[in-house]
């Protein structure tokens, strides 16, 4: 046997080899959802495309070098082998291109729900660059295709690899298609089941860098969602509701780093946004007023503190224990403050002696308008600039959030330090987080003489008859 008969032979062996390991890779299909079956699926797929790339680039070394007699038999092996080599081609780049897909659509979800901006653009470029390489397998799938249908185009190889081209291009497209729906806005949710707080979030990013924010659209609050963005004048920011939007823990680091430039001017403008430049509301005012009346043991010139209480179902370990938060109670009053209930109601009648109580206060109507929201937050200005309500403390919660980013000095409680909220922490102005460890509750009564002794941002305001109903 010549050495150019002896080459084709070999060539032939090398495009067995690359079919037998695309077989072995496709045999795996069912299993990819199991741990490391995909990994394997992939390196299968490389090793059939790298073999019969290697095939094909052989082949034609060796039909350059058959001669005289061996020219017949052997170019009809090499042409052989070629044809094979591109079915094997045509077959794997198209289950490339498939995998690929499936790549790019689980990394674009993780994009999504990155924690910061730079993770999440990270994440998309990775993506765009596996849905690169489909489109070079469609591509390298299409090339295979017509050089079989140009070498044998009634086949059965001619008509599989059409048929795989056919797939690697609509992967392809279909991969394509993910990088352009990426949606860059923040979803301002209105569905009972997110945080309300987290609103405030959305809100002051769209204020502080322009974000975009979509709202939740077709539920009970989405009115009143858009309400306080136009009033906020975000109007120019929204947009249509679609899929894939950014993951809403990026806002608190876009706030927090508007903070970082220039805290003055981001206080400014939220309080600018949020709040507008109308008197509070007189409806907001008594309702206010007649809970102070209430609470007759209460002197009006004492300085006060929002005491904030937790109950919900989401992370219940996060919640208000009753012990807590009569020893954060007791904690308040022996700094000359008074603590002012506020959040989730209390547990199983609990009473507070010296504690006003104005829980579950956005439950009343008066609270439930189109305007709730910036309702609500002059419910806490109003409490600040009338009755010395010099700071807010409690356990991590995003409903305390909207009063610190307009000025409300806060320390948060958690069990370990929060890595979203942390952002804020020596960026917004008097945010602090204090975790609950040895000595937390010495740390806690320290920042409390500090509110009482500090002077009040706002005089307070002399007592305002309201009429009780």
């Amino acid at each position: 046997m010549t050495e150019g008969v002896a080459g084709a032979v070999a060539a032939q062996d090398v495009e067995r080899d690359a079919a037998g390991c695309l077989d072995a890779a496709l045999a795996l299909a069912a299993t990819l959802h199991a741990p490391g079956q995909r990994e394997r699926y992939r390196r299968l797929l490389d090793h059939a495309i790298a073999l019969a790339e290697r095939a094909l680039a052989a082949a034609e070394r060796e039909r350059a070098g058959l001669q005289g007699r061996e020219l017949a038999a052997g170019g009809e092996r090499t042409l052989a082998t070629r044809m094979g080599a591109h079915a094997t081609l045509a077959r794997a780049h198209a289950a490339r291109a498939e995998d690929a897909l499936h790549g790019a659509g689980q990394l674009s979800l993780s994009a999504q729900r990155a924690p910061t901006r730079d993770a999440c653009d990270d994440g998309w470029r990775r993506a765009e660059a596996i849905v690169a390489g489909a489109e070079a397998s469609a591509r390298a799938a299409a090339v295979s295709a017509a050089e079989l249908e140009a070498g044998a185009p009634r086949s059965r190889g001619a008509r599989a690899a059409r048929a795989a081209a056919h797939k690697a291009e609509a992967a392809a497209r279909a991969a394509r298609r993910i990088i352009e729906e990426r949606n860059h806005a923040y979803t301002f949710h209105t569905e009972s089941g997110f945080s309300f707080g987290e609103g405030w979030h959305v809100a002051a990013a769209a204020v502080l860098a322009g974000a975009a924010i979509q709202i939740e659209p077709g539920r009970a609050g989405t009115p009143q969602a858009e309400a306080f963005l136009r009033d906020a004048g975000l109007s120019d920011r929204l947009q249509a509701y679609r899929s894939r939007p950014r993951a809403m823990k990026q806002t608190t680091e876009i706030v927090a780093r508007a903070f970082q430039a220039d805290p003055s001017s981001a206080q400014r403008r939220l309080r600018a946004a949020f709040l507008g430049d109308a008197p509070i509301p007189e409806a907001v005012i008594g309702w206010i007023e007649r809970r102070l009346a209430e609470a007759r043991a209460v002197e009006p010139g004492r300085k006060k503190v929002l005491l904030w209480i937790r109950e919900g179902l989401h992370h219940p370990h996060r919640n208000t224990t009753p012990d807590e938060l009569l020893e954060l109670t007791e904690l308040v009053r022996h700094t000359g403050l008074v603590p002012v209930l506020t959040g989730d109601a209390l547990r199983d009648g609990q009473v507070l002696d010296g504690a006003v109580d104005m829980t579950l206060f956005w439950k009343d109507t008066t609270f439930r308008q189109l305007d709730m929201r910036r309702a609500q937050l002059q419910f806490f200005e109003h409490l600040r600039r009338a009755h010395g309500v010099v700071g807010q403390l409690g356990v991590t919660t995003a409903g305390m959030d909207g009063p610190a980013l307009l000025g409300l000095p806060t320390m948060y409680l958690t069990d370990s330090p929060n890595v979203r909220m942390r952002a804020w922490v020596g960026a917004v102005p008097g945010y602090q987080e204090v975790v609950r460890e040895r000595g937390y509750l010495e740390r806690v009564r320290r920042v409390l003489s500090g509110w009482a002794a500090a002077p009040s941002d706002f005089p307070m305001a002399p007592p305002t008859t309201h009429t009780m109903r």
